[in-house]
Parts: structure tokens; sequence; C-alpha cells
């Protein structure tokens, strides 16, 4: 094989599984580890690849900051947003006090909740809807709405948040980095995800697996800051890390 396919394989490998030993890729290809080992020298040196101890990792990309419109976003990993969603949705307790931010797996968590005791304050006008219409209390933060992701952001929403204190949070994120933590493209919306996650107890970040090892412009939380509920193992370097949840059908 020659070793510009090798190496775009080796790409096409690390974009599908997140992270890629030196032993997978030898059995993989039918190669010696000194030719995989000279492939991974060669793309991290472009950038294209993070090497680590024993195999690579993708390369941290930034992102576009277009942003997708709601309506565009709950298709796309649909399946596995459910999954999480419902894993998520079975956290909430009694008498919880429950910050749910605006995205589309937070919104695929109503549908699961099942505890009429809690209260839930949301920033998402289509959150406060169904969850009013499930018979839930709820309280709709107000301030300016933005229209591409239905979120309620600026100034007022800010000083809205400020008075509140959550038992729990969940939150949804464009990317999740372990420098850049948790992004999202705008930053009046990080500003608002920013301050609801300072003053909640308990932080869970939504984010299937996609998001992993993907930057978008703001970060609105440290790595550490939160949980991660996810639906796969992210691998990589994240495997040491012990705030990361995947999701298990209950």
């Amino acid at each position: 094989m020659l070793t510009e396919t090798r190496q775009e394989e080796i790409l096409r490998l690390l974009k599908e599984k997140g992270s890629v030993t030196v032993t997978e890729l030898t059995e993989h290809f039918g190669a010696s580890e000194s030719t995989i080992r000279r492939d991974l020298n060669a793309l991290d040196k472009k950038g294209a690849l993070v090497k680590v101890f024993g195999g690579a990792v993708q390369a941290e990309e930034t992102l576009s900051t277009k942003e997708e419109k709601v309506s565009l976003r709950e298709e796309l990993n649909r399946e596995e947003k459910i999954r999480i969603a419902r894993y998520a949705a079975a956290l909430v307790g009694p008498e919880d006090f429950v910050y749910l931010d605006a995205g589309t797996t937070t919104g695929y968590m109503i549908p699961f909740l099942t505890e009429r005791t809690a209260v839930f304050v949301t920033n998402a006008v289509s959150h406060a809807l169904q969850l009013s219409e499930n018979g839930f209390r709820v309280i709709l933060i107000g301030g300016e709405l933005k229209a591409a992701t239905e979120a309620i952001v600026g100034n007022e929403a800010y000083a809205n948040l400020q008075k509140y204190n959550f038992t729990k949070g969940f939150f949804g994120t464009n990317g999740v980095g372990e420098l850049s933590g948790f992004t999202t493209p705008d930053i009046n919306e990080a500003m608002i995800k920013k301050c609801a996650m300072q003053h909640t107890r308990e932080r869970y970040v939504l984010c299937d697996g996609s998001k992993f090892h993907l930057t978008s412009p703001v970060s609105f939380g440290g790595f550490m800051e939160a949980q991660i509920i996810t639906d796969r193992t992210p691998g990589g370097e994240y495997a040491d890390f012990g705030n990361i949840i995947v999701a298990s059908f209950q």
C-alpha cells in the first residue's frame, strides 16, 4: 500500500473511532511498527493528528462560527441524543430545582421526565412550552430571543439567572476538548451557559460522541467542571478522566 493511501486510511479510522493504537494499526495494515510510527510522526507534524504514547488521537479542530438552526440539528445523531437524554432525565430527583439549557439534546430529555415535584428553569422557549404542556412547573427566564437556537440570551437573561441556585443543571455544547473545555459559537449564549453553570451544584453536559475533539470559538466551562454524559467512550486522552458517563439503556 502506498504511504499516502495508508495515511489517509489512518485519518479515516481516527475520524471514526477518535483514537487508534499502534498495535491496532499494524494489525489493520499488516505493516511493521516502525512503518506505522513513521506515518504517525508525519501526520503529527502536519497537524492532522496528535501523537500520544502508544498511538494517536484526533487533532482538535476549530469549527465554523456558523450555527445551524434547531430544526436542522434535531435529526443529527438523533438516536444517540435520545439515549443520552433518557439517561439524564432519570437523574432528576424529588424537589430538584433544575436548570435546563437550550439545545436539541436537552430538549429530548423532556418526554422522559417523570419527577413531578421538580421545578425547571430554562432559557429555551420550546423547552418551556413542552414542560408546561407535560404538567411541570417551569420558569422561563426573560431576555432577548436568539432565533437560530430559540434561546433567551443577553444582559437581562444573565441578571435573571444570578438570583437562582440550582441543584442540578443539564447543558448542551457544540464542542468538547481537554484544553478548550465546553465551547459554543456565540459569546452571548456562552455567557448564559457559564452563569447558569456557576449557580449549579451538580452539572451535566450532554454530548454525543461527535462533539469530542471539536472546538467552537467561545468557552463556557472547563473540561473538569461538569460530568459529561455521552453515548460512547471517546477513548484517546479522555480515557483517564473520571467525569465521563456513558449512557446505558434504562
